[in-house]
């Protein structure tokens, strides 16, 4: 079976440079992963993409070494096997605030005698290869999204789960669930505190930390501290900043004055 390179990354003690998919199409997804990223997050909670571009977005990101990630919409079964069934090599789910939803993640990813998983990797078998299904459980990621009072409440439960192997702050949703003003990289102290707490408890698990970044300077300072998931920019972000870069100096040549007279 194809390895999973993110496993590959961690295990060497390194830190993936994640970006985000938000535009539902193969081409946008098939030029990002033509940059180099070390893994790509098909979004299926927000915004606009639906499962079959998310399908042909996978397809694209296949023709690269880039890892395939997909956040599902809720921790729902079908969500998560249709997903790992299209290919996906990681699955983000949000809002995960217990121990007993740590354990249905885990479970409806894993196949029997484990877990509860169907079998049916109709597209994940010519990804990962012929024997998918026999390396699978270990090779396939999971993520579970803190970002409720209620998971800061169960977070030792919830990293003690067997088999969850990852966890993903959303800085936003967990500065509205303490009182916060939402935001990604500069956060309210209360919310950062409890960014700190979740990444010293996941190290005390052996459970890796991801969080989402609006940057590359909060994405290197958070490496720094001990992250080892850091999601950078978005397609349609940077589709916006770099037209905003190109514009604001055409426009800035416009009010030039020309060189010479008359």
């Amino acid at each position: 079976m194809r390895p999973n390179a993110l496993r590959t990354l961690w295990q060497a003690g390194g830190a993936a440079v994640n970006g985000w998919l938000a535009i539902p199409n193969g081409f946008s997804a098939e030029v990002m992963a033509h940059q180099g990223w070390d893994s790509l997050t098909i979004d299926l909670q927000h915004g606009v993409v639906d499962y079959q571009a998310m399908v042909s977005m996978l397809q694209a990101i296949s023709t690269t070494p880039t890892v395939p990630v997909v956040r599902v919409p809720w921790l729902e079964p079908g969500a998560l096997m249709k997903a790992l069934d299209a290919g996906a090599y990681a699955v983000i789910c949000p809002m995960v605030s217990t121990r007993e939803e740590a354990q249905k993640l885990v479970a409806w990813t894993t196949y029997a005698p484990r877990g509860t998983r169907s079998f049916g990797p109709v597209r994940a078998m010519y990804y990962g290869g012929a024997d998918y299904p026999q390396h699978a459980d270990s090779t396939v990621v999971r993520f579970a999204m803190i970002e409720t009072a209620a998971a800061l409440d169960n977070l030792d439960a919830i990293l003690s789960v067997e088999g969850l192997d990852a966890v993903y702050i959303g800085p936003s949703d967990l500065s509205l669930a303490l009182g916060c003003k939402p935001g990604m990289d500069d956060l309210a102290p209360q919310a950062q505190q409890a960014v700190d707490h979740i990444l010293a408890r996941a190290k005390a698990h052996g459970v890796v930390a991801g969080i989402h970044n609006s940057g590359p300077e909060a994405a290197r300072a958070r490496i720094a501290k001990g992250f080892q998931f850091v999601t950078v920019s978005s397609d349609a972000r940077l589709i916006a900043a770099g037209a905003q870069e190109v514009l604001s100096a055409m426009r800035a040549g416009a009010t030039a004055q020309p060189a010479g007279g008359g």
